[in-house]
């Protein structure tokens, strides 16, 4: 597009928790973005929200539409890959809600299509924009820990019932680590970089589970260890985060609140909007604590990113390559579950050396 000025139409696909939640009122938050269009068979919980939105009830209505210029697909993760292809291949621009496809092997051609058909494939890591991680990689950064030796990350919920809910059968593309591994795996690789190697365990713990309701994954490097883990069944008591080097080590308890705050209809960039009173905890070598504020947090600013790419005045926030690094990761560790084996990171050569060379870890 390389037009500075120009106002973006957004086709948004899909108007269930995700896109009523985080796509809708993230995107309507961004000046030079136009929410246009909603694929939905609720049209009544669309208008009640964007009274000016057009809702249709195709997919493909909304990607033949000439004047959208960037779709948004915040649908079932099994129609992930398949919608993307359809919409790259009309030339359209794409934001793919995570988990970017179900296998590793949907997500490469993805990336071929987009480079073929010159348009921009993103996928939707929005926790690169949490307070929690935003205050960790701070402390990480600061030197302060010395070398990292050890990078714990939780998100963890207490749910022991099982609910009747797509996610909670085993359908293709659900599951805990479907749900939240890429998660936890993207802020991983983008603080650390691309593992050597990952064990994992996966498990359904809950009474009358169908699908996995736990993980815990590590992801293995020369000379640290990355651990990382969800669960339906943690009530409380552990960290968000917990990181150890050689000279300290920093916790943070809290998550970051922009999740429960779009749930009760604080606008994203409210005065409030991603406040986190909750500090970043430093021990230092004498194991005295000193408290560090945390930083706000802002899933905005992916959006901001999208549009200022499709304007040319910066880069893809999260390239293609980088989605399929983190496939990679939640790809390799249900390889490691089912064979009871530590896993090779399953990238190429060419995948790896292109990584390497646009990397900016943080170690």
């Amino acid at each position: 597009m390389n037009n500075k000025a120009l106002t973006i139409n957004v086709a948004l696909i899909g108007y269930g928790y995700v896109g009523q939640y985080f796509h809708g009122p993230l995107l309507s938050a961004i000046e030079g973005l136009r929410l246009k269009t909603v694929v939905s068979s609720q049209v009544n919980k669309v208008k009640a929200d964007f009274p000016d939105v057009t809702v249709v009830s195709s997919a493909e209505e909304a990607i033949k539409d000439s004047d959208i210029d960037l779709v948004v697909l915040a649908t079932p993760n099994e129609t992930h890959a398949p919608l993307a292809e359809i919409a790259l291949k009309a030339g359209k621009n794409v934001v793919v809600d995570k988990p970017f496809t179900l296998t590793l092997d949907q997500a490469r051609p993805l990336q071929q299509v987009a480079e073929e058909n010159q348009v921009l494939l993103s996928v939707f890591h929005n926790r690169r924009w949490d307070s929690d991680y935003l205050g960790i990689k701070a402390a990480i950064e600061s030197g302060k820990l010395g070398r990292i030796v050890h990078f714990e990350s939780h998100i963890d919920k207490f749910q022991p019932q099982v609910i009747d809910r797509w996610r909670d059968k085993n359908l293709l593309g659900s599951g805990l680590w479907f749900d939240i591994g890429p998660h936890i795996a993207d802020q991983a690789l983008q603080l650390f970089g691309l593992p050597e190697s990952i064990q994992a365990n996966i498990a359904n713990l809950r009474d009358n589970a169908e699908i996995d309701d736990w993980a815990h994954v590590v992801l293995n490097y020369a000379k640290h260890k990355v651990i990382l883990n969800c669960t339906m069944l943690s009530a409380g008591g552990v960290s968000r985060f917990t990181v150890h080097g050689t000279e300290g080590s920093a916790s943070k308890k809290e998550a970051d609140k922009q999740e429960n705050q779009l749930i009760s209809g604080i606008k994203p960039g409210a005065p409030e909007w991603g406040v986190d009173a909750h500090n970043v905890i430093l021990f230092d070598a004498n194991l005295i604590p000193s408290p560090q504020p945390t930083p706000k947090g802002d899933q905005r600013q992916y959006y901001f990113a999208i549009r200022d790419t499709l304007r040319g005045l910066r880069q893809n926030p999260v390239t293609p390559l980088q989605a399929i690094a983190v496939m990679a990761v939640i790809d390799a560790a249900y390889a490691s579950e089912k064979e009871g084996s530590t896993v090779a990171l399953p990238l190429t050569s060419a995948e790896k050396e292109e990584w390497a060379l646009h990397s900016k870890t943080s170690l």
